[in-house]
């Protein structure tokens, strides 16, 4: 496994455990709000300096950057978030969220895979 290999999975990893927090603990917003910003960082540090001439990963990262983006503002709503049933909606479309930036980096970490479908 190449290093860069290595720290796309250690995102991967991060990210599952953000998403199983999120849907199977009762986790509360600044919380959820600080692992999301620790997300952000990590992939603005770790993940876009692996920037590959390969025109399909450059694509995936531009994607995970658009969803992390956009995870941040369904943090928000969850934040303000009043209703039990509001809540759950809002804890799905973040573990839906997550669920995507998974499969992006799934996606490359396998593109071998890809191409002999």
């Amino acid at each position: 496994m190449s290093l860069n290999d290595e720290k796309y999975q250690a995102f991967v990893t991060l990210l599952e455990q953000l998403r199983s927090d999120a849907t199977t603990t009762q986790i509360v917003a600044p919380e959820l709000r600080r692992r999301v910003a620790s997300l952000q960082q990590i992939f603005g540090e770790e993940i876009v300096p692996l920037a590959d001439q390969d025109w399909r990963v450059q694509s995936y990262q531009t994607e995970m950057s658009k969803q992390l983006r956009l995870l941040e503002i369904d943090v928000m709503f969850f934040q303000g978030a009043r209703q039990a049933s509001t809540v759950q909606t809002r804890l799905q479309a973040i573990s839906d969220r997550l669920t995507t930036l998974i499969q992006y980096c799934d996606a490359i970490l396998q593109p071998e895979a890809e191409g002999e479908k």
